[in-house]
């Protein structure tokens, strides 16, 4: 599949529109009866845990046929060529849209926001592009600081000034220029802030001991928040990106900018639990919904740091820090280790995948916070990027 660095110009998309549709037109009119649009399939993983396959994001997988005969086909055809109109729309006058404001254009029509989802991922694939070429944007969520600046469509961002201030990943990456740095290394972590539950808990006692809520919130142990209280990129010279969760398509594909222009060693922190291991393999490997694109989303230099199970003894962490796995746990690392990537590319990272199942518990980053609230920022980060610990035991650092 091309690449989105093959359409450089909004008429070159508009151009491509109007020969798919005058195709699909020719069609309906002439062929009804054998007319078919076929859409390329693709996967970045298939479930031989062998790693003996020749998986690749990068080939079609097959192909899935859509034909007037079925009423489900016609209602997808319906929806593809709807959506297909309003982007369009969006290059035409030069304007952004998000999936959410595609959706409430026809909301009757389209009936829930995955069906939205699934025909402009359709489109990617019928016309060879990207998402952010159809001018369809996400919401970001990303949070960048650090010693990086750079400029978004003439507006300047200077994380430098203050190296511990959060700024929104921008969301037009493609208008991103003017990057300069001098830091040393990226560092991904998985999380913007704590538990919800945690927050809200804290929360409700402070109202109620009527104390000013913001010189509390520091109890929380958020990483990126943790991290940027213990002035981390100030002291460590880096520059610190959560995707607040799993990663949007902006915040994956404006770290894959930053580490192509500035040639840095990337780092990614994650909880020690499925779900963060998902998380790291969406970074490293991308998104199985969004395959078609994985190699423009991808961040295949990526060194894993933890946290780990071996770190609870490591660190001498308590043991009430492991929590049990969850039967949902087990069953989502029970899938995860069908990947077939795994075996194949990072049987290390497998490893330590089998070994959570084994053992049957997890732990999150904030359980370092046992030995002190700065003990991420001051011992264990720095000890796992160095490479060694304070007892002088190796830490290692899993690169892909």
């Amino acid at each position: 599949m091309e690449g989105n660095n093959s359409i450089s110009q909004p008429f070159e998309m508009l151009i491509r529109i109007r020969e798919f549709t005058r195709s699909i037109i020719k069609g309906v009119c002439t062929e009804q009866s054998s007319f078919a649009v076929l859409i390329d399939r693709f996967k970045n993983y298939c479930t031989d845990s062998s790693g003996y396959c020749y998986c690749s994001s990068d080939t079609a997988k097959g192909k899935e046929v859509i034909t007037l005969q079925r009423e489900c086909h016609v209602h997808r055809l319906d929806v593809l060529l709807r959506v297909l109109l309003i982007v369009q729309q969006l290059l035409q006058e030069n304007k952004h849209g998000s999936k959410r404001d595609i959706f409430y254009m026809h909301p009757s029509v389209f009936r829930e926001q995955s069906v939205v989802d699934r025909a402009i991922n359709d489109i990617c694939i019928l016309l060879q592009c990207s998402r952010h070429n159809l001018n369809v944007v996400s919401v970001g969520k990303g949070l960048v600081m650090g010693w990086l600046r750079f400029s978004e469509a003439g507006r300047k961002f200077d994380c430098i000034n203050s190296p511990n201030s959060a700024h929104p990943v921008p969301v037009n990456v493609e208008e991103v220029k003017d990057i300069m740095s001098v830091a040393k290394y990226i560092l991904i972590v998985e999380k913007e802030s704590g538990h919800t539950f945690l927050r809200q808990t804290v929360i409700v006692i402070v109202l109620n001991l009527n104390v000013n809520v913001m010189d509390y919130l520091i109890v929380l142990n958020a990483v990126f928040q943790r991290l940027a209280n213990d002035q981390f990129c100030k002291k460590n010279q880096c520059i610190v990106i959560t995707g607040r969760g799993y990663p949007d398509v902006p915040t994956r594909r404006f770290l894959q900018l930053i580490i192509e222009k500035l040639c840095l060693p990337t780092y990614c922190l994650v909880d020690c639990d499925p779900y963060g291991f998902d998380i790291l393999t969406t970074y490293r490997f991308g998104s199985m919904q969004m395959a078609y694109d994985a190699k423009f989303l991808r961040i295949t230099k990526i060194q894993w740091i933890g946290v780990f199970l071996s770190d609870v003894d490591k660190f001498s962490l308590p043991k009430h820090c492991l929590l049990p796995l969850t039967k949902e746990d087990k069953s989502r690392t029970e899938a995860l280790l069908r990947r077939c990537y795994l075996e194949r590319e990072v049987p290390e990272w497998r490893l330590e995948l089998e070994l959570l199942l084994q053992r049957g518990v997890k732990f999150e980053i904030e359980a370092l916070s046992a030995h002190s609230f700065s003990f991420l920022s001051d011992v264990y980060v720095p000890s796992k990027i160095q490479g060694s610990n304070p007892t002088g035991g190796e830490i290692y650092a899993y690169v892909s």
